[in-house]
């Protein structure tokens, strides 16, 4: 099977971007939202006192809790500075909550100091409950931005921007791939470059990837408006001897998925090279409501967004 056919049957059979799916109860329950304000973004965008306040959380997984308090205490701060990342935001502070034995315990928090340290940000407070049920543990943030990066901004006739860092080892247990060895300190300059490009207008709307893959996520960025894409996979950039299928499907320590109006991508681009990440025009997005993936001289469907979205949140009619 070529590769092309191996990205498109694994993007189909992902068990990480089926289980997006189940986020349509928050509007059951709740009822349709404008995204900006949450649900819908990476992180819900709150005016307070003249400020723009990010806020985000993120559960983990209790196998993953359980096999890797140390890596589920890093991923806790993470995925929440990622998130306020995406939205254009600089992370100001975490807060956790954890319930779990205590042996689990310190190492998750030690896990989340490890990463506090090298995102330099805080934790600022939180909850502890020692208990011999199943370990479970969830974080917070709050960050701050001067301008927005939201999915509600993208539109047809945008470039598709992918940047990375590239650098690191992919987990043999797990469908990830940290990079925190090998950037070390620069993560925290790294993920304070999203607000920059913001700050700039150089991208409109971001996305970091994470458990859905590069497809699943791209797919969570067009939802709000059932947009399509192209997507060159010979263009992504990509760690050495880390196979297509595999780089499509984890989860990066640092990739974002990026749009931007044509004449600020050469810009966009450059920003992240210049810290020595990898970065380049990946495709573009159109009004098609498919994402469609190309190599060696062919293209295949591999997310329908008219036929069904990803999270199921609903916006107003």
């Amino acid at each position: 099977m070529a590769e092309l056919d191996e990205v498109v049957a694994a993007v189909a059979s992902s068990p990480a971007i089926m289980a997006k799916r189940a986020i349509g109860l928050v509007s059951e329950v709740l009822g349709a939202s404008e995204w900006i304000a949450g649900p819908g973004d990476d992180g819900a965008a709150v005016e307070v006192g003249g400020t723009t306040v990010i806020a985000c959380g993120e559960a983990l997984w209790p196998p993953f809790v359980r096999a890797d308090p140390f890596g589920a205490g890093v991923a806790a701060v993470l995925t929440n500075v990622n998130d306020v990342a995406a939205m254009g935001g600089v992370p100001v502070g975490i807060v956790d909550t954890v319930v779990a034995d205590e042996a689990t315990a310190r190492a998750a928090l030690e896990g989340m100091r490890y990463a506090s340290r090298l995102y330099d940000v805080p934790i600022v407070g939180g909850h502890l409950t020692i208990s011999d049920t199943a370990p479970s543990i969830s974080a917070f943030a709050v960050g701050s931005a001067r301008a927005l990066l939201s999915a509600t901004h993208v539109r047809p006739g945008q470039d598709l921007v992918m940047a990375a860092c590239v650098e690191g080892t992919m987990r043999d247990d797990f469908p990830f791939f940290p990079s925190f060895d090998e950037r070390g300190s620069d993560l925290a300059g790294d993920v304070r470059l999203l607000p920059e490009i913001a700050d700039k207008g150089l991208a409109v709307a971001a996305k970091d990837i994470s458990m859905a893959g590069l497809v699943g996520s791209l797919a969570m960025l067009l939802e709000w408006g059932a947009f399509g894409a192209d997507v060159d996979l010979a263009a992504l950039p990509r760690p050495e001897g880390v196979p297509l299928t595999m780089w499509c499907t984890c989860f990066p320590c640092y990739a974002f998925l990026l749009t931007c109006k044509p004449h600020h991508t050469g810009s966009c681009v450059r920003a992240f090279t210049s810290r020595g990440l990898a970065a380049a025009r990946v495709g573009g997005v159109d009004g098609t409501g498919t994402i469609v993936l190309s190599a060696g001289g062919r293209s295949l469907p591999a997310f329908d967004l008219r036929a069904r979205g990803v999270t199921g949140l609903a916006r107003p009619t």
